[in-house]
């Protein structure tokens, strides 16, 4: 485990905290909902869907996160924006838990309209900017959203050079950095999800760890995009899939990820207790190491582990 030595940003977004040093924070976790083919939607343009089973997946979510220390998210799928307007009224009302808006391009600047009409910005990330028009930069800053994920996705190079490249800018297209600065972005995100195939997770943690080193900005990825396209062997069985889910989630938290979009909310039960035993061995290790103090009692280290915290106390106390 290991400090940066660039100072680290921590933004508090609708009450939850994301970013600083290794072992300060826990990683916050980001479960989709409502995305293209989920069995409780029954009709994506009209925002017609399963109620109870919704209700569930987002219980479930939020009793996760109080058990584990791990803050929590929803990337809310908006199809169109009659889905963005029952999607974004159900799920406002059923969490208290920030909400990333995360509609499709036709109808994004209308979500984000709704979103401010109902005043709902200060719980609002708005996922992504990533090659906005003009129209779309002026319709974000004038919303008041602070928060936004700056998806760091560069075609060209997909490399970690690629990114910070995309993030700084060149001569001749501003970066993201100041692309979401003209948005009113106060609180970037930087996703450094690279690929969509599991082995290039390691490059977007690599990616990861580069921003928070040279930038030390809030940053992490979609490891659920790469999870959810990989064709396993069948005969592994549903055990060994849920373990391959969730293997991939832990490669960009070693390497410092503040936040994971781990994929489909019906993952969360076995993303949530594997991420949380990461966040207590990097805050252990920040803390006996580092001289690093995490920030929380909620952290997992505290919730799940307290026997061990004894232990790390007397021996910073001896």
């Amino acid at each position: 485990m290991f400090k940066f030595e660039t100072p680290q940003k921590i933004y508090e977004i609708g009450g939850k905290r994301i970013g600083g040093q290794p072992g300060e924070l826990p990683a916050t976790l980001i479960g989709s909902i409502f995305y293209q083919g989920h069995k409780i939607v029954e009709d994506p343009k009209k925002g017609i869907f399963d109620r109870t089973r919704a209700m569930e997946l987002i219980v479930k979510q939020d009793e996760l996160s109080d058990l584990t220390g791990n803050p929590c998210m929803l990337d809310v799928v908006c199809t169109s924006i009659e889905a963005a307007r029952s999607y974004i009224d159900f799920v406002s009302e059923a969490t208290e838990a920030p909400i990333l808006l995360d509609a499709y391009p036709k109808v994004r600047l209308e979500a984000l309209e709704y979103v401010t009409e109902i005043g709902l910005t200060d719980r609002i990330v708005y996922n992504s900017i990533y090659s906005p028009t003009e129209a779309e930069v002026d319709a974000i800053r004038d919303s008041g959203i602070e928060a936004a994920i700056l998806l760091a996705y560069n075609v060209k190079d997909r490399t970690t050079e690629g990114v910070l490249s995309l993030l700084r800018g060149t001569d001749e297209k501003l970066g993201l950095l100041e692309v979401s600065e003209r948005a009113g972005i106060t609180k970037p995100l930087v996703d450094t999800t690279i690929f969509t195939y599991i082995p290039s997770i390691g490059m977007g943690a690599r990616a990861c760890f580069r921003v928070k080193e040279e930038l030390g900005l809030p940053a992490g990825g979609a490891p659920g995009n790469a999870t959810a396209v990989w064709k396993q062997p069948e005969e592994w069985g549903p055990d060994v899939a849920k373990v391959n889910y969730v293997a991939p989630q832990m490669v960009p938290l070693a390497l410092g990820a503040d936040f994971l979009l781990y994929g489909v909310i019906e993952a969360a039960p076995w993303v949530f207790p594997a991420c949380a035993a990461v966040d207590a061995m990097i805050a252990s290790t920040a803390q006996i190491e580092h001289d690093i103090e995490t920030l929380t009692d909620e952290h997992p280290l505290y919730k799940l582990f307290p026997e061990f915290v004894e232990k790390i106390e007397k021996a910073r106390g001896a």
